[in-house]
């Protein structure tokens, strides 16, 4: 089968289409015939060795989402079979860069993975897992006050989007940042105003919590209030101790039953994703250079 695999670590250029050995299930997985998987900017880290894990010696093969078709079943496991469809998210940096997405089918232990409803297709299926489920994690640790102002830098990117939906649902007057041209989506996911990427922060009201998907660093002080929190989903700057700001950041972890609920509620027309082009498996390097260049309007995915 083909891969796309670093063959060192750099920039797009490094990633080459490659033959290796049709994978066979290991106990407790399946294998998963690949039909459409989301890159990520935790790829792009990982391509350069610039994330917050190091990524293994190359070649590896990255990608955290999938969805496909389940190809083989190893004894023992209960909830698939051949030919179901299913949705997944490697836990990348946790099996240390030794199971990718970018490939034609992966050996997939069976709990990294939910069924994919009927509806809902492949490539807007894979947008879901690492998104939508940091998105809610995220949220978890801010732990905003109960219906309060809650900024959501990058609201226009993939986890931004499942964030301001979120923290909507549960009743926040959600403030988005967006990216360029970009403004109107998070409008229609339930934000209650739009700043441009790039406005001086200190020009809005302080809010008691701040979730920073792009990230902003120092530029969050100026938007968050005294004794406020932030969460990021990289490691922040120290605030002055004097503003008694709770700052968080976090690696994603597995949760199961949240990316069944999230896919379910896609699924339902409850919770909105986006796509914005595809690409052969073979051009992932293209796909790479346009998730580096930005003013995207959505992912890009993948499709062996």
């Amino acid at each position: 089968m083909k891969a796309v695999e670093v063959t060192k670590l750099g920039g797009p250029e490094v990633l080459r289409v490659a033959e290796r050995p049709d994978p066979e299930p290991g106990p407790g997985e399946v294998v998963v015939r690949v039909r459409a998987a989301n890159v990520n900017p935790t790829d792009l880290g990982a391509r350069q060795g610039a994330g917050r894990v190091a990524p293994p010696d190359p070649p590896f093969v990255l990608g955290w989402d999938l969805a496909g078709q389940v190809t083989e079943v190893s004894d023992g496991v209960e909830d698939f079979q051949p030919g179901d469809r299913v949705v997944g998210m490697v836990q990348w940096y946790e099996a240390g860069g030794l199971v990718g997405t970018y490939a034609e089918s992966v050996a997939f232990p069976a709990e990294w993975l939910v069924p994919l409803p009927d509806g809902l297709d492949y490539e807007t299926a894979a947008t879901i897992p690492l998104n939508a489920v940091t998105a809610r994690q995220g949220l978890e640790l801010l732990d905003p006050p109960e219906a309060c102002d809650l900024l959501v830098s990058g609201a226009s990117g993939g986890v931004g989007s499942f964030a301001v939906q979120l923290a909507a649902e549960a009743g926040h007057r959600v403030i988005a940042q967006a990216g360029r041209d970009d403004e109107r989506w998070p409008h229609t996911l339930g934000a209650s105003d739009v700043l441009p990427r790039g406005m001086d922060l200190g020009a809005i009201d302080p809010v008691p919590a701040i979730f920073d998907a792009v990230p902003l660093g120092e530029a969050a002080f100026a938007a968050v209030q005294d004794g406020g929190a932030i969460v990021s989903t990289r490691r922040p700057p120290e605030a002055p101790p004097e503003r008694r700001i709770r700052q968080e950041s976090f690696l994603i972890h597995h949760d199961r039953e949240a990316l069944r609920e999230l896919v379910d509620a896609v699924a339902a027309g409850k919770l909105r994703t986006r796509v914005d082009r595809t690409l052969p498996l073979a051009d992932a390097a293209e796909a790479h250079r346009l998730v580096e260049a930005g003013g995207l309007h959505g992912k890009v995915v993948l499709t062996p």
